[in-house]
This record gives structure tokens, C-alpha cells and sequence, in this order.
């Protein structure tokens, strides 16, 4: 028989910030999709692989816009986030659920 663990209730996401994800999240997608390929474009001289896993590209291109992408991706989705959470606090005056100050450390 499993024991009764102690539960926490996962606080509730209001409307507010379940639509200011999206509407960050959206327009950075674009920037960091148009900056990873204008950047791949200069630097290679050719496009970015739209399939790095086809058996056409080369290992060390598929490598590099695994980094390129994953590094630019990964910070587009942390500038969303914290400019979710930024809006969020100036409209409401408090952090979204789920954020707060003590989990920085």
C-alpha cells in the first residue's frame, strides 16, 4: 500500500500570464529564427540546413546549427520568459505564480 505523501498544490496560472507567454514567446521565436539564419547565412556563406539530420548534411554542419540554434533558441526563450513575468509584475504588482525572488539563489 502506498503512504499518503504530502501533496503540494501547484498554484493556480491566471489568464493574464497564460497569455503573456504566448505574446512573448511568439515574437522572440521569430527574431531568434531570423538572427540564427542571417548569422549561419554570413558566416557559411550558404543556408542553414532545414534538416540537419538528412543524410545530405555534413556532420560538421549538422553540429554547428545544433549549437547555434540551441544556444540562440534557449536565450530567446529565457528573454520571453522574463519578459512575461516583467509585464505580469508591472500590471499586477506581484510576481506570476511559480516565480518568485527566493528561487534565485
Amino acid at each position: 500500500m502506498i503512504s499518503d505523501v504530502a501533496k503540494t498544490e501547484k498554484p493556480k496560472t491566471p489568464l493574464l500570464y497564460k497569455v503573456l507567454g504566448p505574446a512573448m514567446a511568439i515574437p522572440a521565436g521569430i527574431v531568434v529564427k531570423k538572427t540564427a539564419d542571417t548569422a549561419w547565412l554570413r558566416v557559411r556563406g550558404y543556408p542553414p540546413p532545414k534538416n540537419p539530420a538528412a543524410p545530405g548534411v555534413t556532420w560538421p554542419d549538422a553540429l554547428a546549427w545544433a549549437a547555434v540554434s540551441g544556444v540562440l533558441y534557449a536565450s530567446g526563450r529565457l528573454v520571453a520568459a522574463r519578459g512575461a513575468a516583467a509585464v505580469y509584475k508591472k500590471l499586477t504588482g506581484e510576481l506570476p505564480p511559480g516565480v518568485n525572488t527566493a528561487s534565485a539563489a
